[in-house]
Formats: structure tokens, C-alpha cells, sequence
């Protein structure tokens, strides 16, 4: 469960305990879609990363390799070898990107699989039991993430409809946790808040799913193409309606200086596919700002990507070198800015957590909010 360490403002310090091993919180979540980081770098590289947690998706893979066969193979922790937390999101936000291709109803969501085409149903019951198939440490809530702009009506119907199905889902992760065949019968439930930018829908529908008493609860809906100051403000109003001694996760964000804010508003948890992403075009995270690693300039530059980075890649090879290794589109050069990168948001978390043990946090915002966020 969740212990709350210190608190700096409505900063948060904790720790959170899981089957698979303590989460040091503010934390964020490598994230490995289908069993993987994208770039080459594999479970056993992220330790050296300092990666506490990884996220992998419901969806894709149960559409490939198939979650009936991740079950055979013993579940996703020793599939992919990776011992430490697993949070698998639902296939909810994947349903909404396929928004062409799908058709909502009480039951669930008929939709397209974007490899093959064939049709998919997946409800509440469906998506946990996919991923109590796939054993992670952490599911997610089957949910509707509705597009940005909705009308305040349609998003008031998706609120009442997520709620429906979140008590669905507790039930059957409650069976599931049961069965004596199950990999993982200590998997944990986070629900998630929905109610687009409309802050009444976000707290009604806040304080209907923090009745349920879940192991967590997210922020789901946001950075999907509002403005930055809406985010901000539906963090806002939204986290002091969420359990003090339960996580807070904000699905899918974001820069470091995302980050940084959220953290002052009360967030305990992150992801996003931005670092692994940027890194793979080249724009590497330093403490100074943003490096496009194709620039000119650094055709000859004998510097690592950053001074102060401790990371492998920064251990051993120059600006020139990895730039070298992307104009000659060599995939090493991906790997080497991959993992740079995660290297960098999983540090950005442990200076995070050090500044509000400290009482110092105040300070490393306004120090580094911007800075981080910026282009050199």
C-alpha cells in the first residue's frame, strides 16, 4: 500500500508497496508497449537505468502475441525478464485512438484490430482478464477516454458509463484474484477519472470512483490535445478529491516540465512514450535544455550529451559520435539516445523526491519547470 513519506506544498514524497517490490514515488514508468522499449534497450539495461517501474500494453499485446501465450509462457515478468513492477494499461486509450474503427455500447467496444483488421470485443470483464492473464503487478481500469473538444453532455454520459464499468471491472479482478490458476492473485486495480476539461464532471466523477476503495487512482484524458493550461487546472481541481493513501497517476504525461508541475499539484506517477520518442529523432533531455543531436555544431564536439549525466551513453561516447551514428542511420544510435533519455527522466524522479525531502522542492521548480522544457 501507499505511505506517505513528507509533503512540500501538495508536493507528495511516498513510497508504494507491490508483490513485485517497493515504487519510490514520485516515480515514472518506462514504457516498453509490447514487452519492450522501443530502441533496442532491453528489461536488463533499464536497471542500469534506474527504471522502477515499466508499462506495457493491454492491447497490443493481446492482439500480438497474444495474452493466451504470454500465460503459458509464465506471465509478462518472466516473459520479457524484467522482476520489478509491471503496470499494463487497459486498451482503453487504444479504443479512443482507433475512434474510426469502433462502435461503444453498454456491453464493451467492438473495434478494429489496426494489424489484421479483424474485429475485437473487449469490455471490463475482457480487459482483466487479459491482463490477469499477463500477471503485471498493476491493471488498469477498462475505461472511455473521449475526444478533446467533447460537449459537456457526452462527457457527462461517458463519466456515468466509466463509473458502470470500473464496479465491473473490481468485481471481476475480484473472481480473477481468486482462482488458484491465476499468475498474479495479489494484482491491484487503479480506476480511472475521465470528464474531458469540464472541472464538475472530474470531481463529481472523482468522488463516485473513490468510493470503490481501489489500490489507486488515475487521471486519465488529459494531454490528448487541450491546452497546457487545462491540464494543469483539471489537475488541479481533481487531486484534492483523490485519497491521500493512495497513488496518483497521470496517464500519459509528459515533458519533465509537465512533470515538474504536476508533482507541485499532488501527482505521484507518470508516463509517456516522449523520452524513448524524442530520443529516437535525435532530441536528447539534458539539465541545460533540449539537444537536437543533428545540429551542425555538434559534428566535432568531444562533449557527452550532458556534463552531468552519469548514464552509460554519457559515460562513454561523445556529441560526435552519436550524431555520427545518426547520420549513418546506425541503430545503435537509437539505442544509445534511448538510453540516455530514460536515464534522465528516471533521475529527473529521484532529484524530484530528493528537493521535497529536502524542502527544497519550491526552488527546483521554479529552477528547472522551464529550463528543462526549452530547445538549446
Amino acid at each position: 500500500m501507499y505511505k506517505l513519506i513528507t509533503m512540500q506544498g501538495r508536493a507528495r514524497r511516498g513510497t508504494f508497496s507491490t508483490v513485485h517490490g517497493d515504487i519510490e514515488m514520485p516515480a515514472f514508468m518506462n514504457v516498453g508497449t509490447s514487452a519492450a522499449i522501443k530502441g533496442g534497450v532491453s528489461s536488463y539495461d533499464l536497471k542500469d537505468l534506474h527504471c522502477q517501474v515499466e508499462l506495457c500494453n493491454t492491447y497490443h499485446l493481446h492482439v500480438r502475441p497474444g495474452d493466451d501465450l504470454i500465460y503459458r509462457m509464465g506471465g509478462l515478468h518472466k516473459f520479457m525478464g524484467w522482476d520489478k513492477p509491471i503496470l499494463t494499461d487497459s486498451g482503453g486509450f487504444q479504443v479512443f485512438s482507433l475512434a474510426s474503427l469502433r462502435k461503444i455500447k453498454e456491453e464493451g467496444v467492438t473495434f478494429a484490430s489496426h494489424i489484421d483488421g479483424r474485429k475485437i470485443f473487449m469490455s471490463p470483464e475482457s480487459s482483466m482478464q487479459i491482463q490477469s492473464h499477463l500477471g503485471s503487478t498493476i491493471a488498469m481500469a477498462f475505461d472511455e477516454c473521449v475526444e478533446n473538444p467533447s460537449t459537456h453532455e457526452y462527457s457527462k454520459k461517458s463519466c456515468d458509463r466509466t463509473a458502470r464499468w470500473l464496479k465491473r471491472c473490481k468485481e471481476e479482478m475480484d473472481r480473477l484474484n481468486s482462482l488458484p490458476e491465476t499468475i498474479n492473485p495479489h494484482q491491484m486495480l487503479f480506476g480511472i477519472n475521465q470528464g474531458c476539461v469540464y472541472e464538475d464532471l472530474r470531481i463529481e466523477h472523482m468522488k463516485e470512483i473513490a468510493k470503490l476503495d481501489l489500490d489507486g487512482y488515475a487521471i486519465g484524458g488529459l494531454a490528448v490535445g487541450e491546452k497546457t493550461e487545462d491540464m494543469y487546472r483539471i489537475i488541479s481541481a481533481v487531486t484534492p478529491y483523490m485519497p491521500d493513501d493512495r497513488p496518483r497517476y497521470l496517464m500519459g504525461v509528459g515533458t519533465p516540465g509537465n512533470i515538474i508541475e504536476a508533482v507541485a499539484r499532488g501527482v505521484d506517477l507518470f508516463d509517456c512514450v516522449m523520452p524513448s520518442r524524442n530520443a529516437r529523432h535525435g532530441h536528447l533531455n539534458t539539465w541545460h535544455g533540449i539537444r537536437n543531436i543533428m545540429n551542425a555544431k555538434y559534428a566535432e564536439d568531444p562533449n557527452p550529451i550532458d556534463t552531468e549525466c552519469q548514464c552509460p551513453t554519457c559515460q562513454k561516447h561523445s556529441l560526435a559520435y552519436i550524431r555520427h551514428l545518426f547520420k549513418s542511420n546506425e541503430m545503435l544510435a537509437m539505442r544509445l539516445a534511448v538510453m540516455h533519455n530514460l536515464y534522465f527522466y528516471n533521475t529527473l524522479m529521484e532529484r524530484i523526491r530528493e528537493s521535497i525531502e529536502n524542502g527544497t522542492f519550491d526552488q527546483f521548480r521554479e529552477k528547472y519547470a522551464e529550463l528543462l522544457d526549452r530547445r538549446i
